[in-house]
């Protein structure tokens, strides 16, 4: 009940919709992917730095 008047802006402010919600758990789940992505480089950066070195 409380989601279906946030979905029709009738909701306490700052209450997301269904849609903002979706979108959200998109964004984090996306935000963690490019986490894993730059460690993944990093690591691969330091490793080819070492590499040089020798």
């Amino acid at each position: 009940m409380k989601q279906a008047k946030a979905d029709r802006g009738e909701g306490p402010a700052g209450a997301l919709t269904t849609g903002e919600r979706e979108e959200l758990v998109w964004l984090r789940r996306k935000v963690r992917e490019q986490e894993a992505t730059i460690e993944v480089l990093g690591k691969a950066t330091a490793f080819f730095a070492q590499d040089k070195v020798r």
